[in-house]
């Protein structure tokens, strides 16, 4: 959905899909069955009017990401977004590589925009009590710690991406046989990395002294960003999370999603301290704060945003994948029942529990840290275009990148290497290289990522590999697109909602035992409410080996660029050492003299 800047922090909008219209970004045009394989579980009607004999049902959605919450309310059983707000967010940044950001203005915020859409409902001809129910999703692995006395954070939250938790995975590691960072994979389904939760938990217990000194006074209450919420939306009444989220923190066993003993205390996190692990779609309990315009309502789903995107593209089939396209990008494999170990530096990860009953759905996770990013950092620190969005226009003015690669490792890299030492790299330079050619690598950098974990991911799945789905803001670009069928060799199916996270929560909530006003069903086809965009593969075979081999050499060569603790520790010894010398000599050198004068005056 394309808004101007006037438009970013209040959205009232009707989406028409007219089903035989010819408005299609990339020359498909909308079949009357849809363009994917997708499953949906509803058909809709094609009059979104509001008629007085209709039931009014609605589905609100907080939608807490990265840098944006928002408040967004659909109609069921359309699922239509009929109202939205959203408020940017402030990430502060304390040091290189240090990612924070304040709980108490995330909730003043999301309390704004519940406030803010819901007051739009009288114009369209609903009323605030026609919201059944609400969902949650959230940006995972950011942490949040807060007294649970006062409801007060006891420190920023730490977001999923800050790196200052690298001296403590060495710690851990340091414990564990070999230093293995996958020792602990066959419990949890995840490697030790500053990725998550728990790495920061134990960061904040150990240099925070009012974190250390709730924990001893048995005060502190730990969780993800959807448990501060529901805390707060509860008014402390419920410290609960979700199977999603909980499957992100390195310490909820895999297989029977409860807190792992071992790992708690790998971590020397207490048990008291996190919140209970529930299923994404139940009835967990009413909002009771009264600052909430949603006092009343209850709450019955809960999912990380990249597990809410992956059941809004319809991916409820083993095989079926998306990748989200952000500031970073993250791709998801539904694997069904079974919870697949990786062996090539992908993530096991729950994708959903759709009740407290139903057996867990699994999926492999790969995350690309840097994507859209890379695009902010060409626009606002080496500035060689004025803005990230006109990437494409940039990138389209050459027809290759001229052999340039760009491996844009700010923070490391994440899947399939999980290299914390590795540092971004820009290379294949030459007199003739161009802005506009460093641009379309930036673009084919994204791809090439997407490509690294697709290639582990059905490697160990053993699912055929026949299509993507895509979403996120950055799939807007539809170069990015054409680029990552190129790179990857199958079509890449770009879904019209551009994202479809707050879309997949609202039907995870509406599903809800006791709320049922929509059902899952893999065996229906019928995706009548929202359109895909095809992109298919114009690359040869030889092509792709040669320019994804190459991309292979330079990401090899950011590998071993950051010192690793031990010699920075070593470093300090040596100064200590050395700093002190001058003062050793001067007290010998003064003894000997002493010394010396003694033995002249005996004689």
């Amino acid at each position: 959905m394309d808004t101007s800047n006037e438009d970013l922090e209040s959205i009232s909008h009707e989406r028409h899909i007219d089903l035989h219209s010819d408005e299609m970004t990339e020359g498909k045009n909308p079949p009357t069955t849809p363009s994917s394989s997708a499953e949906v579980p509803f058909r809709r009607g094609h009059d979104f009017r509001k008629t007085s004999l209709s039931l009014n049902r609605l589905v609100g959605v907080i939608d807490e990401g990265t840098n944006v919450v928002s408040f967004s309310i659909y109609t069921t059983p359309e699922f239509k977004e009929i109202a939205a707000h959203r408020i940017e967010k402030q990430m502060i940044t304390v040091k290189d590589g240090w990612f924070e950001q304040d709980p108490v203005a995330i909730i003043n915020n999301i309390y704004r925009c519940c406030e803010v859409a819901v007051s739009m409902l009288p114009s369209l001809g609903y009323r605030k009590e026609d919201i059944y129910t609400i969902g949650i999703t959230n940006q995972r692995e950011t942490t949040v710690v807060w007294d649970s006395l006062t409801g007060k954070p006891l420190y920023n939250a730490i977001v999923w991406n800050d790196i200052r938790t690298t001296s403590t995975v060495d710690q851990i590691l340091a414990k564990v046989p070999d230093q293995n960072k996958n020792h602990f994979k066959n419990i949890v389904g995840l490697p030790v990395s500053p990725y998550f939760s728990a790495l920061k938990i134990r960061w904040l217990k150990d240099n925070v002294p009012a974190v250390r000194k709730a924990c001893r006074e048995k005060r502190c209450k730990a969780g993800t960003i959807d448990s501060w919420i529901v805390w707060n939306l509860t008014k402390g009444s419920l410290h609960i999370t979700d199977a999603t989220n909980a499957s992100r923190t390195l310490l909820m066993n895999i297989e029977n999603l409860e807190w792992d003993p071992m790992m708690l205390k790998t971590f020397s996190i207490h048990v008291d301290m996190l919140p209970e692990i529930r299923s994404c779609s139940e009835i967990y309990g009413k909002v009771s704060d009264e600052r909430s315009v949603l006092n009343g309502i209850p709450i019955s789903g809960i999912l990380g945003n990249q597990q809410a995107s992956l059941l809004g593209q319809m991916c409820i089939k083993p095989g079926q994948t998306k990748n989200t396209y952000r500031s970073g990008c993250f791709l998801l494999c539904n694997t069904g029942p079974t919870h697949i170990i990786s062996n090539r530096g992908l993530l096991t990860t729950v994708a959903y529990k759709l009740g407290p009953k139903v057996p867990p759905v699994y999926a492999l996770e790969g995350a690309v840290a840097v994507a859209g990013h890379a695009l902010e950092w060409l626009q606002n620190k080496v500035r060689i275009m004025p803005n990230a969005s006109d990437a494409e226009k940039f990138a389209e003015s050459v027809h290759t990148t001229g052999d340039v690669y760009f491996v844009p490792a700010f923070t490391g890299l994440y899947a399939p290497y999980w290299r914390k030492d590795a540092r971004g790299m820009l290379i294949g330079l030459t007199q003739f290289s161009t802005k506009h050619h460093v641009v379309r690598a930036a673009l084919e950098a994204i791809c090439f990522q997407s490509r690294d974990i697709l290639e582990c991911m059905y490697k160990e799945g053993g699912f055929k590999f026949n299509k993507l789905h895509a979403d996120g803001a950055l799939s807007s670009n539809n170069l990015l697109m054409q680029l990552q069928a190129d790179t990857a060799g199958v079509p890449v199916f770009r879904s019209q909602l551009l994202d479809s996270t707050a879309f997949g929560a609202a039907m995870c909530a509406a599903q809800a035992e006791g709320v049922e006003l929509c059902k899952f069903d893999p065996e229906k086809r019928h995706y009548d409410n929202i359109y895909y965009d095809t992109f298919l593969p114009t690359s040869t075979d030889e092509e792709r080996r040669q320019r994804y081999g190459k991309w292979k050499k330079a990401v090899e060569r950011s590998f071993d660029w950051v010192d690793r603790g031990q010699s920075k520790t070593m470093t300090e010894e040596r100064y200590r050492m050395l700093s002190s010398v001058p003062c050793s000599i001067f007290l010998i050198t003064t003894f000997a003299m002493l010394a010396h004068s003694l033995r002249n005056v005996k004689s």
